[in-house]
């Protein structure tokens, strides 16, 4: 099993956005090759927050309703996967009864992914930046940082952070702040499972409602967002809803990190506009080293794009839609012509299968069914008419359970069925061929001691 990409950043990340267009980086902005940036750095280059009553005693609910109007003005959409509208969730929170909590989400369960480690490692200040305004906005006096445990580079820069606040000047002014590690599987970052974690239970989805923005963590109004899309919040309320909305489309405005995986000189974490081109962030990332294949969309529950579609592709929702793909998580991962994409699939939808936390029927039958009928299209031991029976077992495992685990899973192994049909119906007839044996190219979680090297690799 491979290793996730390691980041790829620079002092000054590559600007990918129209041209015209005002000049990136705004989330990596002063990002240092080595070592996260101090406190005293991040104040240097972003100024100090535009705290309300804390800071100015300003009256709270007029602060707040300023800070919920300008992130709706934005258009900002959370950055987890499902970009759902992040004032609609904020509003929520502001509306519940009791005093709130902020989550901010750096769990990153996607094995393709690295953004939220690289945030929380490189650029920790601006999220805890981000979770104050968003504390400011809700109402809330606890703020709550979750890493994965087996990120401990993200883990130990946190934790500094985390300190230089406790001695500063506006220790006083902000909400309680902890840093909480959260199990490495794959749906331990899904909302209700993170809360679950988080008062003493398991990593595991429970079926609602209630809603977390209802009853949440200690059956309080429990607001939970993605580590980006609090950094994004940090510049928004420093900025404002007009300069967020220069870079981007009109339904989803702003700027995006994105991790580019496979045959790349230079895979890595890039921040890019919404709406930049494929071969924009490919040529960012020194260009490909190997004939492309096909590239992966929005990570593990996400959707193939086959190598003669891919030109013209553009990275935003209207443009990826008709190839029933989004960017998800940030993930753009490319396949190599020397992959094999039957053998690869089979590898993962394993993995997806394992990573079930057996409380559901449809997810812990369903996906190992699928799994083990997409390994014997590989192996060449397929019953006539495979394909149908994978599209039956899928129809009964989508849309039931706790979660969508197995409706993603689906998603994914569905999309590889249709991009690669002809490699699928060849193993079908013939059994494995040579590319089977090679390496995996499609990332999947290591040992944490050999992740931890990933992460050493030099930052570009």
């Amino acid at each position: 099993m491979m290793n996730p990409p390691p980041s790829t950043l620079t002092e000054a990340p590559p600007t990918i956005s129209r041209q015209g267009a005002p000049a990136l980086p705004r989330l990596l902005a002063g990002i240092q090759a080595h070592g996260a940036m101090t406190l005293d750095e991040h104040l240097a280059l972003h100024g100090p927050l535009p705290l309300g009553s804390r800071g100015r005693r300003r009256h709270t609910s007029e602060h707040a309703a300023i800070l919920l109007e300008e992130i709706e003005r934005s258009g900002l959409l959370g950055r987890g996967g499902a970009a759902f509208p992040t004032a609609i969730k904020m509003r929520a929170v502001a509306a519940g009864r009791g005093r709130a909590i902020v989550v901010a989400n750096g769990a990153e369960g996607e094995p393709a992914s690295l953004k939220d480690r690289t945030l929380l490692e490189m650029l920790p200040h601006l999220v805890i930046d981000g979770g104050i305004m968003a504390a400011e906005a809700v109402g809330a006096d606890e703020l709550i940082v979750c890493a994965c445990e087996s990120a401990g580079a993200s883990v130990e820069s946190m934790e500094r952070a985390i300190e230089e606040r406790s001695r500063s000047a506006s220790a006083a002014q902000s909400p309680k702040l902890h840093l909480t590690t959260v199990p490495g599987h794959y749906v331990a970052g899904q909302e209700s499972a993170l809360v679950n974690y988080l008062g003493g239970g398991e990593a595991k989805p429970t079926f609602t409602p209630p809603m977390p923005f209802e009853q949440g963590l200690a059956r309080r109004p429990t607001l939970i967002n993605n580590v980006e899309t609090l950094a994004h919040i940090a510049l928004i309320a420093r900025h404002g809803a007009p300069w967020f909305r220069q870079l981007g489309t009109p339904t989803q405005p702003g700027s995006t990190l994105v991790t580019l995986s496979g045959p790349v000189a230079h895979p890595g974490v890039y921040e890019i506009e919404h709406g930049a081109s494929l071969s924009s962030l490919i040529d960012a990332g020194g260009g490909t080293t190997a004939r492309i294949r096909a590239a992966l969309l929005g990570g593990y529950a996400g959707a193939w794009i086959g190598g003669e579609r891919l030109r013209g592709v553009a990275l935003s929702k209207e443009h990826l839609a008709p190839h029933g793909a989004s960017l998800g998580a940030g993930v753009v991962l490319l396949l190599s012509e020397d992959a094999c994409p039957v053998a690869e699939t089979a590898r993962v939808g394993r993995w997806l299968a394992g990573q079930s936390t057996h409380q559901c029927g449809p997810c812990v039958h369903g996906l190992d069914a699928l799994a083990s009928a997409i390994e014997e299209v590989a192996g060449g031991t397929a019953q006539p008419r495979a394909s149908e029976r994978i599209e039956r077992l899928a129809s009964l495992t989508t849309r039931r359970g706790a979660c969508a685990h197995p409706d993603g899973a689906v998603k994914l192994l569905l999309s590889a069925l249709e991009t690669f049909e002809s490699e699928f119906s060849d193993h079908a007839r013939h059994g494995p061929c040579d590319a089977c044996s090679r390496p995996s190219e499609l990332p999947l979680p290591a040992r944490p001691i050999a992740e931890e090297a990933s992460r050493r690799t030099l930052l570009r």
